[in-house]
């Protein structure tokens, strides 16, 4: 299952492959001025890009280290070893046999001729990141097509996570895209602004109120 995104300044192109372990999103950024790659969650494995990806590609970039998002990270090693893991500090002891590169809030990554912005937004994980560029942003388990991301695993953390949903992502520009690393919702991308009207999660008044919502939500889902 594959879709394509051309952007309109065309300097770059997304092609995003659904499959793994439960409707996963991997997502394979190229910068169309150079050639350059990087793919974001190896999720599914290298073959399922088998005519698209290219000895360009430089990065890959982790969103969390949930095992389903980082599967096939040895297969893409295996196939060609140069690029280089980019993840959150928090969880830079699962790739040690890789070259590392760890990244920090607000910290820029350049694929190419294109500049990629590090969002630090644990909640759903300690380690999770959401990866900005230009209006789309990859947003790995913390922010769904009409929800946020769950809190039920060791290390989620439900305050977190609403201050990572509010006070970051939701202060972008309500036209940003979302990219996330599940097909959970009714198409696969969507803006931040039709998001909350979709999704009670999006609509707290406070940390308490998202707190309750989230709440019912587990116990009707």
């Amino acid at each position: 299952n594959f879709d394509y995104f051309m952007n309109p300044t065309q300097h770059f192109s997304i092609r995003s492959a659904k499959g793994g372990y439960d409707h996963n999103f991997s997502y394979l950024v190229t910068c169309l001025e150079t050639g350059e790659q990087c793919l974001i969650d190896p999720a599914l494995p290298p073959e399922t890009f088998d005519k698209y990806i290219s000895s360009a590609l430089t990065k890959i970039i982790i969103t969390h280290t949930h095992g389903d998002h980082i599967a096939y990270l040895n297969a893409y090693q295996d196939m060609n070893p140069q690029p280089k893991i980019i993840c959150h500090p928090l969880g830079k002891d699962k790739f040690q046999s890789f070259k590392i590169h760890p990244v920090q809030n607000e910290e820029k990554v350049t694929i190419g001729n294109l500049a990629f912005k590090i969002l630090h937004t644990p909640g759903h994980y300690p380690d999770s990141i959401c990866i900005l560029l230009e209006n789309i942003l990859f947003t790995g388990d913390t922010l769904f097509v009409g929800r946020t991301g769950r809190v039920v695993s060791s290390g989620s953390n439900i305050q977190d996570l609403y201050h990572s949903v509010y006070d970051t992502i939701l202060n972008l520009p309500q036209k940003t895209i979302i990219y996330p690393g599940h097909d959970y919702g009714d198409k696969s991308t969507i803006s931040l602004d039709e998001n909350i009207k979709i999704s009670p999660l999006l609509q707290a008044i406070d940390e308490n109120d998202f707190i309750s919502k989230m709440n019912t939500y587990e116990q009707n889902r």
